[in-house]
């Protein structure tokens, strides 16, 4: 068992805007002083954006839930052609109405993600895409993991490179990449919990072109099932020096990082606990710490619930995402896809009962509106 150190020496270098290690990223997960943790990742929190909390008015969109993988931690994904009951594709005219409604009841911002489906083809994205984009002609589209950037290449007929598949998107009006499969860069955790999925190298490779393009995206880390702190620790220093490189010498870079909390309700890993609050709380406030490099820790409240999302506003958080609007992919304590909203209001509201600022962003952190 490790020793545990005081966090005096750390707290000093967080004071003095200096870069952390992977040592004393491992020695605050060992620590069990959360208020110090929070403390020094409000510091930081409070550097970058002083009392300014972003939401977005956005919509989630899942296209499809069939798959080709079978992640263990995954309970969206259903096998095409097995007479999965529950197994759905919208069409592109269902994504283009459902775009339509978002945008209509203000939505600024569509996230569009789906399984890898062993059928479709390129066509149906770019038309997807270029369909929004001719109804909606204002609204941010970010589309697309780098897992389904990575399926699109093989499926394209001829096959094309990732630069090849992100040209013909963003062609048809692909605005930006969210961060989603990158789940924890180990190979052990890979191999033990989604060896048939793009790994590290492949997730890496769509974010680095999609940078050298000039398209921003984000990064998530999906945390509590059966990696390490230790294997944290790493994912988020392989994403600082990602974003090290993406800073000094591409035209784009993260624009935040999105830690999810890993929910074991119908997953094959439904056995284990899944992170605990103040394991959450911990991790974020890490996460704010070690990437001293990315401007924004967005707490996503439909995987860590609105109340722990609002106290993380204390923990080194400064955007609550989203209105959301529907979301498939995971269902905390089984609330239904279709519960998974919030009003403008409900965050501001959350917002301002921690003496914080609301702000309505863009989908680059651009003000739309205050208060």
């Amino acid at each position: 068992m490790r020793e545990h150190k005081p966090l005096s020496d750390i707290a000093e270098k967080v004071e003095a805007g200096l870069r952390l290690s992977a040592e004393e990223g491992l020695r605050l997960f060992d620590s069990e002083d959360l208020h110090e943790i929070g403390r020094l990742a409000d510091v930081v929190r409070r550097r970058k954006n002083g009392r300014a909390t972003w939401y977005v008015v956005n919509r989630h969109i899942n296209y499809t839930n069939y798959c080709v993988l079978r992640c263990r931690f995954c309970s969206f994904c259903r096998p095409y052609g097995q007479g999965a009951v529950d197994g759905y594709e919208l069409s592109v005219e269902e994504v283009i109405e459902r775009a339509v409604a978002a945008t209509g009841g203000g939505a600024t911002e569509l996230h569009i993600v789906g399984g890898l489906h062993p059928r479709l083809p390129l066509s149906y994205y770019t038309e997807m895409v270029s369909g929004i984009r001719r109804a909606c002609p204002d609204v941010h589209i970010k589309a697309f993991t780098a897992i389904e950037i990575v399926h699109l290449s093989r499926m394209a007929r001829p096959r094309l490179t990732v630069t090849k598949v992100l040209e013909r998107l963003v062609e048809a009006g692909l605005d930006s990449l969210p961060g989603g499969g990158a789940e924890i860069f180990d190979q052990r955790v890979h191999a033990e919990t989604f060896k048939r999925k793009v790994g590290e190298v492949g997730w890496f490779q769509v974010h680095r072109t999609a940078h050298e393009m000039g398209v921003p995206s984000t990064a998530t880390m999906l945390f509590g099932h059966v990696e390490t702190r230790a294997e944290r620790v790493g994912h988020l220093l392989k994403l600082r020096a990602h974003q090290d490189a993406s800073l000094s010498a591409r035209r784009a870079h993260f624009q935040a990082l999105v830690p999810l909390p890993f929910i074991p309700g119908g997953s094959g890993l439904s056995h284990l606990p899944g992170p605990s609050g103040l394991e959450s709380l911990k991790t974020l406030a890490i996460a704010r710490l070690l990437l001293d490099n990315v401007g924004h820790i967005k707490a996503f409240w439909p995987m860590l619930s609105p109340k722990l999302a609002q106290v993380s506003l204390s923990f080194g958080v400064d955007d609550l995402d989203g209105t959301v609007g529907q979301y498939d992919v995971t269902h905390r304590d089984g609330a239904p896809a279709e519960r998974q909203a919030l009003t403008v209001e409900r965050l501001r509201r959350l917002i301002r009962e921690t003496g914080r600022i609301p702000l309505q962003r863009d989908s680059l952190y651009r003000v739309l509106s205050t208060g």
